[in-house]
């Protein structure tokens, strides 16, 4: 199967505007969309009368929506996208193993998310989470209501656009482990969308920063930050080459990255994260400031494995 970018489809609010995200993102990519609706479908449930086991279809109306959603959206997504190539896939079997082998054709899967309170932040449901911590492809976790205005600028007059440049693209970078995926992610994203990239690396002063009584040295911690300002400028400088068309700012922050990412995702189109990829069976590996940034954010949040 060609590339494509792939959305999960379960018919909520929240993954008809992953849907729609995706769809943006497909005709940025030059890529086919490619919507999925998993679900697990038991046609009988036994129960015993008599001695003998009776089975129960599943309804109609079920059967009936399942095979009709995925449909509408295809179609509503072809008026609103003309000249997007569009697909559907209707699997009876459980969500997790589906959309995971749905995303290994996928150059990204794009799930959907509740907002907090329905206004801020994102509610990250055990499917999505379990997608995230386990693929070895790039996710996009969109909330309820993002809108295709909300990731650009608004106009001169305040007023919310879907041609005014787009918001910077916001890069969330660890320098003990920069690792070239989550890199050419963002300013790939960065350079489609003609968007500024706004790299942020968080960091802490270490202990023998602190004089006598706990008391910071100046002329130490003003050392610590430029060398960690360089250190940030020498990872970005080969793909500043690479990106030229790409204005980069950076900025390195005292403290977790989480909090800091979270705050610019007010103002952004895209944040990116990475995950470290391990080797386990269980849980939700997907590291703190990846949890707090998916948990939090505004924008979407793109988060990309690495080794």
């Amino acid at each position: 199967m060609p590339r494509n970018v792939t959305a999960g489809l379960d018919g909520s609010p929240e993954s008809l505007a992953a849907a729609d995200w995706a769809a943006r993102e497909a005709l940025l990519r030059d890529m086919p969309l490619r919507l999925v609706h998993a679900r697990e479908w038991e046609p009988y449930a036994y129960a015993p009368l008599g001695g003998v086991s009776v089975p129960r279809s599943v309804s109609d109306a079920h059967r009936d929506w399942a095979e009709h959603m995925p449909r509408e959206a295809e179609s509503r997504l072809a008026r609103r996208y003309p000249g997007l190539r569009i697909g559907t896939d209707s699997m009876a079997e459980k969500p997790v193993p589906a959309l995971l082998a749905a995303a290994e054709d996928a150059e990204v899967l794009v799930l959907g998310s509740r907002g907090l309170n329905g206004v801020t932040g994102f509610l990250l449901g055990s499917v999505a989470l379990a997608v995230v911590a386990r693929t070895a492809r790039p996710v996009v976790l969109v909330r309820a209501g993002e809108r295709a205005e909300d990731e650009h600028l608004p106009d001169g007059a305040g007023v919310a656009s879907t041609v005014t440049p787009y918001r910077d693209v916001v890069l969330g970078l660890d320098l003990r482990n920069p690792d070239d995926k989550v890199i050419e992610f963002a300013f790939d994203a960065a350079s489609r969308r003609a968007a500024n990239l706004r790299v942020l690396h968080g960091w802490s002063l270490p202990v023998s920063s602190h004089g006598y009584g706990g008391i910071v040295d100046p002329e130490f911690d003003a050392e610590l930050t430029a060398r960690v300002r360089q250190e940030l400028s020498d990872v970005l400088r080969p793909w500043r080459t690479k990106f030229p068309g790409v204005e980069v700012n950076e900025q390195t922050v005292i403290g977790g990255a989480g909090s800091h990412l979270v705050d610019a995702s007010w103002d952004a189109a895209l944040v990116v994260v990475g995950r470290r990829t391990r080797n386990v069976q269980f849980g939700t590996h997907i590291g703190p400031v990846t949890h707090a940034v998916l948990h939090h954010a505004i924008a979407p949040v793109a988060v990309v494995p690495h080794d």
